[in-house]
């Protein structure tokens, strides 16, 4: 394709989310003439990257915060039950994939990991209780266990037990096949699968300048590189996909739609244990609530992971406030977005969120006694000197105008696109790369509403997606027809 200066599709950014949408479109129109772009000089470096996000394949199993409690004490299970729906839409693209020989074996980008939620104090072991209730009723969460049992939690986690206060109200529930997902070697194993297809191009250490929409409805994109002439791409449909980049993108496109939008920047670091003996004795991902005033990204959990084939014990994340939009970004990232547009935006976001301001200011000039003060909350037997720092990835939280405060700020994620579906961009951060084929559907149908519309592009789409068109959160069967087979697949039975 080098010769060519016109493409069918242009991906921007080389993350899981451009591995994805290329993946799917790639299957629906083997024809497509695709192009991917990345500033860096190889791909999944940014938010992608095993080291830069948590690994959990977020189903709403042990993620508290996605069953929030409001002041009268009820809980509400809606948004777990939507996130859980749209992991095991995930969990069946790659389960097709491994099956056609497109994906490696499972092991090497994903891991059985019990999903556990662990709680103190009678307010929040109430809360545990209840929620877990609430979950259990649906079949989406029929497997949930719980329990308040000193023993069942030494067995599910030994290391959150030793030396803990045996007078401390304790709950915890926990799902067996969970999941870690290596998502830097998932997107790599994408990206090299797409790149032994005809007509699919990577660039790498290729920046974009400029992108102007012409009277056509395609794409002139400038790209900017150290190594060779600025090259300019004409693109039919251009997508976003480059993380915490995404904004300045969107911004430089030009389009209605991303007009309003800022971006606020969150960083985020681990404690790593040093310990091989430590890391051996835990196998689960044992999630808390977040302290009182910590964004959402930051509630505190306990991780096993693999990491590039290799086991590693994190705690965290601890948040802190940054400029830079990307790890690798400039410390003028923040100021160079405020534009005429969304001013009006960001300061009323900002106005309003001052405390979330001090507490991330706050988590940047902690000790690294307190960062493990705070992990022996889960571990009480941790100690100092055998735990390190490590930085995680950038997220870049959604800015968008709100006509009482005149901007508000959203964690989560967003899809913008043109009005002529000739461009999309995803905004935002968690649950991310984990429900990263949902969002990616999303653009198709969007974007390629009358192709998809086709009988051709739904077969070759429910073969990859079973479920696709049907909604796994009403219908019990369909669910356990695709759970039992991605759970096999995937070698996601825990034993």
């Amino acid at each position: 394709m080098s010769e060519h200066t016109q493409v069918d599709i242009l991906l921007v950014g080389g993350g899981i989310m451009s591995a994805t949408l290329g993946t799917l479109l790639k299957h629906l129109d083997p024809a497509l003439r695709i192009l991917m772009v990345e500033q860096r000089d190889a791909v999944a470096l940014e938010s992608s990257d095993g080291w830069n996000n948590a690994g959990t394949g977020h189903a709403g199993y042990c993620e508290l915060n996605y069953t929030p409690q409001d002041a009268d004490g009820r809980v509400s299970i809606d948004r777990a039950l939507g996130i859980n729906a749209s992991f095991e839409v995930s969990l069946q693209l790659w389960s097709s994939l491994v099956e056609q020989g497109l994906l490696p074996a499972p092991k090497n980008f994903i891991n059985a990991t019990p999903h556990q939620s662990l709680v103190w104090g009678e307010a929040d072991v109430a809360f545990l209780r209840q929620r877990h209730a609430l979950l259990r009723a649906h079949p989406l969460f029929q497997d949930m266990a719980y329990t308040e049992d000193a023993g069942q939690l030494r067995e599910w986690a030994p290391l959150t037990m030793a030396q803990r206060d045996a007078g401390q109200p304790l709950a915890a529930t926990r799902v067996d096949y969970g999941a870690d997902v290596d998502f830097g070697a998932l997107t790599r194993h994408l990206i090299q699968s797409l790149q032994q297809r005809p007509e699919v191009e990577l660039l790498l250490g290729h920046r974009v300048t400029h992108l102007s929409h012409q009277q056509n409805g395609r794409w002139n994109v400038r790209l900017n590189t150290a190594k060779s002439p600025d090259r300019s791409i004409d693109a039919g449909f251009v997508f976003l996909g480059a993380g915490g980049g995404a904004l300045p993108l969107l911004q430089k496109s030009g389009i209605p739609e991303g007009m309003g939008y800022g971006g606020f920047p969150v960083s985020g670091q681990w404690l790593v244990c040093n310990n091989s003996d430590i890391v051996r004795q835990h196998h689960a991902k044992v999630y808390g609530k977040a302290p009182l005033g910590a964004p959402p990204m930051s509630v505190p959990h306990l991780d096993t992971r693999i990491i590039n084939g290799q086991p590693a014990l994190l705690f965290g994340p601890y948040a802190g406030f940054t400029t830079r939009f990307l790890k690798q970004g400039s410390m003028f990232d923040l100021a160079a977005s405020v534009k005429p547009n969304n001013l009006k935006s960001m300061l009323g976001a900002g106005l309003h969120n001052m405390d979330l301001t001090r507490y991330l200011v706050g988590e940047v000039f902690q000790s690294h006694h307190a960062r493990v003060n705070a992990l022996r909350n889960f571990f009480p037997a941790a100690r100092d000197e055998e735990w390190s720092l490590a930085t995680a990835g950038q997220r870049v939280q959604i800015i968008k105008r709100c006509a009482d405060k005149g901007g508000k700020l959203e964690f989560g994620t967003e899809i913008v696109s043109a009005s002529d579906g000739s461009l999309a961009a995803l905004l935002g951060a968690s649950p991310g790369a984990s429900t990263s084929v949902h969002a990616m559907l999303t653009v198709i149908e969007r974007c390629f509403r009358s192709r998809l519309s086709t009988p051709e592009w739904q077969s070759r789409l429910q073969t990859l997606v079973p479920s696709y068109g049907a909604s796994l959160i009403t219908n019990p069967d369909l669910l356990k027809t695709v759970r039992t087979k991605t759970l096999n697949t995937l070698s996601l039975l825990h034993r």
